[in-house]
Parts: structure tokens; C-alpha cells; sequence
């Protein structure tokens, strides 16, 4: 290769912010690492997102023990891939709680995905010897399930299609609080190499329609207010139709994956070259939009050799 991906050159370690959104509600940010969060019940904890290892779940777990000492008794994973999902061994969780499609989505491609992750973003993989092996929910749901710490009720929710097929999001009522995994980034690329992107801007809508007070995004600062929630929603969704729509037009014409590449960095660069991880998702992005413009409805499964071909395929 002419040059590695953007991610394997990022070894600087990220300043994590520990942000209260709502009465016994925290997101865990981390300058665009991967994001947790935490909801305190009347008896026991609710985390959200695992991080990639044991290592990094126990920062999450520090800063937990500084706000209360109930102890945590579910792990609720938005997604199935690996940075979210490898660290869930280290919180002891008697539930962990994912989506149906999320579940299949570990037994299809889980191994794969750890392997590939592993290859782009080895920072977030310090430790990794502490992973057991793929993460398995012990409870799953179709379309919506509520969970009860105590009084403190929570609704986990399949919305629709985006970052994955089996995206959740899990909200807190009584706060009019969301953590919404990947479906939202706030000043942070999207990762869209497993994505849905015709799906995505209806998925949005659905969470714009509970008029949120917050939301923890999956990568990216805690969202407070309706107005950041609102130019969070908005500039999500420029995103994903600004990596779509010039794709799409390369693909529809019979055009290469270079072609699109450079179409969509044409469209992009200017208005989101300054997001976190922007360059490293940028390839995988540009893939799933190829692909889906030419009516591959389901994404790609990616292994370490597919990413290694694609990203030579854009050296040209």
C-alpha cells in the first residue's frame, strides 16, 4: 500500500469528559472515541456501550464509582461492532441487552468485524489479551422493551436502519433524555461501512420527533439543550446525504469506487474535513455508498483482507 489507514497513526490518547444530560444520566466522551453512557436507577446502574476492551471499560467504570456505588446490573450494546462491544466482560452485568438483529449480526459477522477493527484502529485495542472472545447478549427485543431500575424506566427502541441494520437507541422519559449510539455524531465522522443510508435521514426523523432535552451521541460531545440536540440531528444528516448523493451518481453511471472516492471528497472535504476520525472513515464510507447505490442492500461483510483490497483499489 502506499500508505497505512489514517487511523493506524492515531496513537495520541484522548481526554475523556464525564458530562451529567439529565438527573442520574452521564455521557462518557472521549474527543471522538467511541462515547458511553450511564443511567442511574433508584437501586442499581445502566450502562450503554462497552468500549472495545476490558482496559477502557474500566475508565468508564472510575468515573461511574466518583458519581454513585449501586451496582451495575445491565449493559445495554446499541450495535454489534467491536469497539462498542469487546470491553462488556469487565462491568460483571447480569443482563446485557441488544437487539435481535444486532445478536445476528455478532453470529454472522462479529469475528470478522473484531479482526478488522483491530487491524485500522489499533489505540483502541490496548489490552486487547483481556477479551474473552465475542460478546453475547443474554436478552434481546424486536422493535421496543422497557427495562425498570426501580421506578427509573427505560425504553430501549429499533427506530429504523443507519449506522448498522440493528441500530438501538435507549431513552429515558422521565428526562426526555437519548443515548443514540452511532445514528448521531456530533462534530465526528459517521462510520458508514455497515450503514443504511437511504434509511438513515428517516431514522433521524424518528428520533427529531421526541423533541429531546439531550442526547449522548456515539461519538463526540454530550449534546445538552434542543438547540445543540438540533444542529446535531441536522449536521448528521448533511453528512450522510453529502457522502450519498455524489456516490451514488458515480455508481449510477457505471463509474469506479476511485471515481467515487474523489467525488465525495470533492463534496465533503470542505465541510467535514475537520471531524474527528473523517479520514479514517472516509474509504469505508465511499465503499457502502458504491455499494448501495448499485442496490447491495446489505452490507459487505468486512474482514481485515477486504479492507487491505478496498483501500489499495483507492491508491490509484
Amino acid at each position: 500500500m502506499a500508505k497505512a489507514f489514517a487511523s493506524q497513526g492515531d496513537l495520541e490518547e484522548k481526554k475523556t469528559s464525564f458530562t451529567e444530560i439529565g438527573e442520574g444520566l452521564w455521557a462518557f466522551t472521549a474527543e471522538g472515541d467511541p462515547n458511553s453512557g450511564v443511567i442511574i436507577g433508584d437501586d442499581s446502574v445502566m450502562v450503554i456501550e462497552a468500549q472495545a476492551t476490558p482496559r477502557l471499560a474500566q475508565k468508564v467504570i472510575e468515573e461511574i464509582r466518583k458519581v454513585t456505588d449501586k451496582p451495575i446490573t445491565h449493559l445495554a450494546l446499541t450495535h454489534y461492532h467491536a469497539v462498542r462491544v469487546l470491553g462488556a466482560s469487565a462491568y460483571g452485568a447480569d443482563q446485557i441487552i441488544m437487539g435481535e438483529k444486532a445478536r445476528a449480526m455478532v453470529a454472522e459477522r462479529g469475528k470478522e468485524d473484531w479482526e478488522s477493527e483491530f487491524q485500522r484502529f489499533p489505540r483502541l485495542f490496548q489490552g486487547h489479551e483481556s477479551i474473552p472472545g465475542l460478546t453475547w447478549p443474554t436478552t434481546t427485543f424486536s422493535d421496543r422493551m422497557s427495562v425498570y431500575l426501580g421506578e427509573r424506566r427505560i425504553d430501549l427502541m429499533h427506530l429504523g436502519r443507519a449506522h448498522t441494520a440493528g441500530d438501538i437507541v435507549i431513552y429515558v422519559p422521565d428526562q426526555n433524555v437519548m443515548f443514540t449510539g452511532d445514528i448521531v455524531e456530533y462534530r465526528s465522522a459517521c462510520y458508514c461501512g455497515d450503514g443504511h443510508f437511504r434509511d438513515w435521514p428517516g431514522t433521524l426523523d424518528a428520533i427529531r420527533r421526541f423533541d429531546l432535552d439531550a442526547i449522548a451521541p456515539g461519538r463526540g460531545d454530550a449534546l445538552i439543550g434542543k438547540e445543540m440536540v438540533n444542529k446535531a440531528l441536522d449536521c448528521t444528516e448533511d453528512f450522510i446525504r453529502s457522502t450519498y448523493r455524489p456516490a451514488a451518481r458515480v455508481a449510477h453511471r457505471g463509474g469506479s469506487l476511485k471515481e467515487a472516492w474523489d467525488a465525495v471528497r470533492a463534496e465533503c472535504d470542505p465541510k467535514f474535513g475537520d471531524y474527528a476520525i473523517y479520514e479514517h472513515c472516509l474509504p469505508f464510507n465511499v465503499a457502502r455508498a458504491h455499494d448501495e447505490a448499485q442496490g447491495i442492500d446489505t452490507p459487505r461483510i468486512w474482514t481485515a483482507q477486504r479492507d487491505l483490497e478496498m483501500w489499495e483499489a483507492l491508491q490509484g
